[in-house]
C-alpha cells in the first residue's frame, strides 16, 4: 500500500465514522450501514486515488463492536470539595481537539471510555482556582500495554482546560522512554513537533485539527535524546498565571529531578515559608504524572515510626522519591496521580509516612482507580486461558515451549539462568543460537510477509527477544540473530543454496501457521472476522521484499529508538528488538508480533516484559508468537491470577465504600505478591501475612509415598477427632432449586484446635507459593485466641470419578474426586484449580448466599482481561470468592457476620490420575476458606535471603 493509499484509506475511515456517529442515536449500526457509508467517503475523497473500501469497512465494524468494561474506585473524600460540572466543561478546546484525534484512530466506544474514565480522575482532584492550599493523591491501575499514556493524556488536556498551569510528566528512567512520553504527549497535548531550539517544528497530531495559537502549550523539554530538563534553557522561560499551561516531560534520575526542583524554587516559586525559610508556589496549581508509579518512585527505604506511631521526620527517603515529594511539597496546591500496571509497591508505601522536608510520602490516599479495558484488549486470560479443576483452558494456541538455551544440566549452555557479563553464548559449543530462537525468527519473517499480504503493512511489526540483562551479552545476541537474517535474505533473494532455507519456512508455515490460525478464527471470532490466511506461494513471493526491510536492533535507552517509530513513513518498520532492562519498562514496541524470553538474573524484571506481550492486536492474534519456558508460564500465571484476585476484591472493596487505606492494609498481607515480588521486600528480613479474607488451595502437591501417608494419615486423625458427620450428602436450597454434594460428609461447630493440629502435621509443597502449613497452623491459633475461626465447616469431598477410600471410624469416600495434572510440570502433582465457589458457599444458608451472589453482581466489573473471549459478560449466576468470603466475615442485611467461622475442604485426590504409581490411597489436598476480618492479626514469614535470590534473582 502506497502513502496516499494510506492516507485516503484513514480519511474515508474518519469520514464514514463520523457519518455513522451521527446515525447511532436513531439506528442500529450494522455492517450493511456502515458499508453504505463508507462507500459515501469513498466517493468523497476519490479524486485522491483508490480506496480499499473491504479494509475501511472491516476495520470501522471492528471500531463499531467494541464494548467497554466499567472503572472502579476507591475513594476518601476527606478535605475534598466536588467541582467538576458539565458547564465547567463547556468551553474546554484541548480535550475537544485530543478527542477529535482520538475519533480518527479509534472506536466511538473507546472513546466515550476514556471521556468518562478522565472525567472521574479529574473530578477527584481538586479544582485549580480553589483558594487556599490542598493536595491530592491517587493512583490509576490499567492492565499492562493497555493504552494508560492516552489515559493520562486525556486527563492532562482536560486539566489544562480546567486550570492547571504546570504540568510534570515522570516519563520512566531512560531516554528513550523518556523521548516516547514526550512525541505521545506532543501528538496529543502540545500539537507540535518539539526542538532543542525550543520553537514548534511543525504541526503534529492535535495540532491538525485546532492549531489556534491563543492555546498553544508551553514546552520546558523536547523530544531529541538530550531533550530532558536543562537549566539554560529554562533561565529564561518565566511562568505567569495567566499564561498558557506548561509541560516538563522529564526521567526518574536523581540529577534532572534536583535541577527541576532548584528551578521550580529559584524561579517559580513566590512566597517564603514563615517558619522553615522555604520558598513555596502559592499561585500555580500543579499536577504531577507518575509513570510506571511503581518504579523508582517508591521509598524502599524502612521509615522508622515513633512509639505513639508517628513518623520519624528525620527518616531520609531514597533519592528518586526524596525529589518526587519535595517538587509536590513545594506547591501549595497539588495533586499527584500515578499510572501503573502493577500497584502492589505503591500500596506498600506506609499510609503515615511523611517527613519535614518532603512532606507526606506517596501513598495514593485520595483515591485509586482501576481502569477497564475495551474488549479488544488481549489480556492474560485470553492467551494462558484460566484455571479450571482440569488445569488452564481457552488460552489461544500462541505459546511455544523453549528448554534449548541451557543444557541438560539446566546450569550451562547458550544462555544459562545465571551468567555474567563476559558470558559467551554458545550453542552445542558452536557460535551460533539455539533452533527455538532460529525458529522464533522465522515465525517471525512469515508474520510480516502475512501482514504485507493482508494489506497492514504500512503498520509497524516488532519481535522482541529478553534473554540476558548484560549490555555486553546482548550485543552478541544481536549478531547472532542478525547473521540468521543476513543468510536468510542472501539466499532467498539471490536464490543461490535457497532449497533448505525455503524449505524450513514452508514447514513452518504449513505446519505451524495455517492450523493455528484456522483455531485462533475459531476460538476468537473478530466481529467481521481474522483476515484471510495467504497462500504459502504468496508468501514466498513476498519474503525477499520483507527480508530487506527487517533490522535487528539492540535497545540501549537512547531516544532513537523511540523516534524511529514516530517517524511518519510509507511502510512500518519490521524490527527485531534485543533487549534487557533498559526495555523493561513502558517503551512501547508497536506491533509486537513475536516474543522470545527466557529468564533473566532478575526474575521479576522477566515477568514484566512477558505483560508486554499483551495489548491490542487487530487483525493478526493468529500471527503472533510467544517462544517461553514452562518455568515462566507457570510464574506469570501465579502472578496474573493473584493480580486477578485483587481486582476482584478491590471491586468488591468499592461496591462496599471501603478506602484505599482499607485497600492498602489488604495488599499489605497478600501471601502471593509477598513471595513473588522482591519490590515487596524492602530490606526487610521478615514479611507480614494475613489469611483474612483469603481463600488457599494445594495446587502443588507431593508424590513422595512417605509424604503422602503422613498427610493421609493427619487427615485420618482430624476425621478420628471429629466423630461422625453432621450431615452425609449435604443439600442446600440455590435460588429455588436444590443443590446436592453427593457421596461428601459435612462436620460443623470443629474446634479451632483440631484444624490447627491438622495444617501443623499436614507437610506442604516447597513450591506451593500461597499454602504453607506452618503459617496456617499459626494463623489459625493466633486468630482463635482473639475469638474469631474459632468454630469450623469441614467437609470430606466425594462424588468424583476416582475410586474408593475408607477413613478413620468407617467414613466412606465411594468415588474420589479427580483432577488432571499438568503434563508439563515433573518434579510434583501440579494441578489448575482445587476449589470451586460452588464448594466453598456450602457453608451458607441459602439467604446468605442470595446476599454473596448480589454482592458479587453489584460488585462486577467485567472486563477483557478477565476473560477467554471477547463476548460482552453476563451477569454472574453464582457468587464469587470475595463475595463468599465478605458475607462470612461482615455479614449483610439479614446476615449476621460469623468471623468465628472457618471452612476446610479436604479432597481425597484419585492416585491413579496423580500418577502415583502403585498406590490406591488417596492424594490429599485441602482448601481453606478464611472471612474477611478487621482485626489485622497477620504472622510473620521468615526469610533467607540465599534462597530468595536463587529462587527470584536479587532484589532491585
Amino acid at each position: 500500500m502506497s502513502d496516499d493509499e494510506g492516507k485516503n484509506l484513514q480519511s474515508v475511515i474518519t469520514i464514514a465514522q463520523t457519518l455513522l456517529l451521527k446515525e447511532k442515536e436513531t439506528s442500529a449500526i450494522t455492517p450493511t450501514l456502515i458499508a453504505d457509508k463508507v462507500a459515501v467517503a469513498a466517493a468523497l475523497v476519490a479524486t485522491g486515488g483508490e480506496v480499499d473500501t473491504a479494509a475501511a469497512t472491516g476495520e470501522l465494524i471492528r471500531r463499531f463492536s467494541h464494548w467497554i468494561g466499567q472503572d472502579s474506585t476507591l475513594v476518601d473524600d476527606e478535605g475534598h470539595v466536588p467541582w467538576l460540572t458539565a458547564a465547567r466543561k463547556r468551553d474546554w478546546r484541548y480535550w475537544q481537539r485530543y478527542q477529535g484525534w482520538l475519533e480518527r484512530k479509534m472506536s466511538a466506544a473507546a472513546v466515550d471510555g476514556l471521556d468518562k474514565s478522565t472525567d472521574k480522575i479529574l473530578g477527584l482532584l481538586e479544582d485549580p482556582h480553589r483558594d487556599g492550599a490542598w493536595d491530592r493523591r491517587g493512583l490509576v491501575v490499567g492492565h499492562v500495554q493497555s493504552g494508560k499514556t492516552g489515559n493520562y493524556s486525556g486527563l492532562i488536556c482536560k486539566a489544562a482546560d480546567a486550570g492547571y498551569k504546570i504540568v510534570i510528566v515522570l516519563a520512566g528512567l531512560h531516554n528513550n522512554l523518556r523521548s516516547q512520553t514526550q512525541i505521545r504527549l506532543e501528538e496529543g497535548f502540545l500539537g507540535y513537533e518539539t526542538s532543542a531550539a525550543g520553537d514548534a517544528v511543525k504541526l503534529i497530531g492535535v495540532g491538525e485539527i485546532d492549531s489556534d495559537a491563543e492555546i498553544r502549550p508551553n514546552c520546558a523539554t523536547n523530544r531529541s535524546n538530550n531533550g530532558d530538563f536543562n537549566t539554560k534553557v529554562a533561565q529564561h522561560y518565566a511562568i505567569s498565571p495567566e499564561q498558557r499551561p506548561w509541560l516538563f516531560v522529564v526521567k526518574k534520575n536523581k540529577t534532572v529531578l534536583e535541577r527541576l526542583l532548584k528551578w521550580i524554587r529559584n524561579h517559580v516559586a513566590d512566597t517564603t515559608d514563615a517558619a522553615t525559610g522555604k520558598r513555596f508556589v502559592s499561585n500555580l496549581p500543579l499536577l504531577l504524572i507518575d509513570d510506571e508509579a511503581d518504579h523508582a518512585s517508591v521509598d524502599t527505604g524502612e521509615q522508622l515510626f515513633n512509639p505513639d506511631g508517628t513518623p520519624d521526620l528525620e527518616h531520609e527517603p531514597k533519592a528518586i522519591n526524596s525529589r518526587i515529594r519535595k517538587i509536590l511539597h513545594a506547591f501549595a496546591k497539588s495533586a499527584y496521580v500515578g499510572y501503573t500496571a502493577t500497584p502492589f509497591a505503591n500500596i506498600f508505601i506506609h499510609r503515615r509516612a511523611a517527613t519535614s522536608d518532603e512532606g507526606p510520602d506517596l501513598f495514593p490516599q485520595s483515591f485509586i482507580v482501576n481502569l477497564a479495558a475495551p474488549s479488544n484488549y488481549v489480556g492474560p486470560a485470553r492467551v494462558f486461558g484460566l484455571w479450571t479443576p482440569d488445569g488452564r483452558s481457552g488460552g489461544l494456541p500462541l505459546i511455544r515451549d523453549v528448554s534449548d538455551h541451557v543444557d541438560g544440566t539446566g546450569t550451562a549452555g547458550w544462555m544459562p539462568p545465571k551468567h555474567n557479563k563476559e558470558h559467551v553464548p554458545l550453542h552445542a559449543g558452536l557460535d551460533q543460537t539455539p533452533p527455538s530462537l532460529r525458529e522464533a525468527v522465522a515465525a517471525f519473517v512469515l508474520a510480516c510477509a502475512a501482514r504485507e499480504l493482508r494489506g497492514q503493512g504500512a503498520q509497524h511489526s516488532s519481535m522482541l527477544v529478553h534473554v540476558t540483562r548484560f549490555n555486553l551479552v546482548q550485543q552478541e545476541v544481536r549478531r547472532q540473530v542478525d547473521a540468521i537474517v543476513t543468510r536468510m535474505r542472501q539466499k532467498i533473494s539471490r536464490r543461490v543454496d535457497h532449497e533448505a532455507v525455503v524449505a524450513e519456512l514452508e514447514a513452518l508455515w504449513r505446519n505451524d501457521f495455517e492450523p493455528t490460525s484456522a483455531e485462533v478464527a475459531e476460538s476468537v471470532p473478530e466481529p467481521e472476522g481474522l483476515p484471510p490466511m495467504p497462500s504459502w506461494e504468496e508468501i514466498l513471493s513476498a519474503l525477499p521484499e520483507v527480508l530487506l526491510d527487517i533490522d535487528v536492533k539492540m535497545i540501549n535507552g537512547t531516544a532513537k529508538d523511540a523516534l524511529d517509530y514516530a517517524e511518519e513513513r510509507p511502510k512500518g518498520l519490521k524490527v527485531i528488538a534485543i533487549g534487557g532492562d533498559k526495555l523493561a519498562r513502558g517503551l512501547t514496541l508497536e506491533g509486537l508480533c513475536v516474543s522470545y524470553f527466557v529468564r533473566t538474573t532478575n526474575m521479576y524484571d522477566t515477568l514484566m516484559q512477558m505483560g508486554r506481550w499483551f495489548g491490542y492486536r487487530p487483525g493478526y492474534i493468529d500471527l503472533c508468537r510467544l517462544y517461553t519456558t514452562d518455568d515462566l508460564v507457570e510464574w506469570f500465571g501465579h502472578i496474573a491470577d493473584a493480580s486477578e484476585e485483587l481486582r476482584e476484591e478491590f471491586d468488591a472493596m468499592a461496591e462496599s465504600g471501603a478506602t484505599p487505606r482499607d485497600y492498602g492494609l489488604k495488599v499489605q498481607s497478600h501471601p502471593v505478591l509477598l513471595v513473588t515480588s522482591p519490590l515487596k521486600m524492602r530490606s526487610s528480613e521478615n514479611l507480614q501475612l494475613s489469611f483474612s479474607g483469603e481463600s488457599l488451595e494445594t495446587v502443588a502437591l507431593h508424590r513422595d509415598p512417605a509424604i503422602l501417608k503422613r498427610n493421609l494419615d493427619a487427615a485420618d486423625r482430624l476425621i478420628a477427632t471429629m466423630g461422625a458427620p453432621s450431615e452425609n450428602d449435604p443439600r442446600r436450597t440455590r435460588n429455588g432449586s436444590v443443590q446436592e454434594w453427593k457421596g461428601s460428609r459435612l462436620w460443623s461447630g470443629v474446634p479451632a484446635e483440631a484444624v490447627a493440629d491438622f495444617f501443623s502435621a499436614y507437610v506442604t509443597h516447597p513450591k506451593a507459593r500461597k499454602v504453607n502449613s506452618a503459617l496456617l497452623t499459626e494463623f489459625v491459633r493466633k486468630m482463635a485466641a482473639g475469638g474469631e475461626l474459632t468454630s469450623w465447616t469441614v467437609v470430606l469431598l466425594g462424588g468424583g470419578d476416582g475410586g474408593e477410600h475408607v477413613f478413620a471410624g468407617g467414613v466412606k469416600i465411594a468415588k474420589m474426586p479427580t483432577r488432571t495434572p499438568d503434563p508439563d510440570i515433573k518434579d510434583r502433582y501440579s494441578i489448575g484449580r482445587l476449589l470451586s465457589p460452588r464448594d466453598e458457599a456450602i457453608d451458607l444458608d441459602e439467604t446468605a448466599w442470595k446476599a454473596a451472589l448480589h454482592m458479587a453482581v453489584k460488585a462486577r466489573k467485567p472486563g477483557p482481561a478477565r476473560q477467554k473471549d471477547d463476548a460482552p459478560p453476563s451477569p454472574p449466576t453464582v457468587p464469587n470468592g470475595p463475595s463468599i468470603r465478605r458475607v462470612r466475615g461482615d455479614g449483610a442485611e439479614g446476615v449476621p457476620p460469623a468471623r468465628n467461622r472457618g471452612l476446610l475442604l479436604l479432597y481425597p485426590l484419585d492416585p491413579a490420575v496423580a500418577g502415583v504409581e502403585g498406590s490406591t490411597a488417596p492424594v490429599m489436598a485441602f482448601g481453606a476458606s478464611f472471612p474477611t476480618s478487621v482485626s489485622g492479626t497477620v504472622v510473620e514469614y521468615r526469610v533467607d535471603h540465599l534462597l530468595w535470590e536463587s529462587e527470584y534473582g536479587p532484589a532491585d
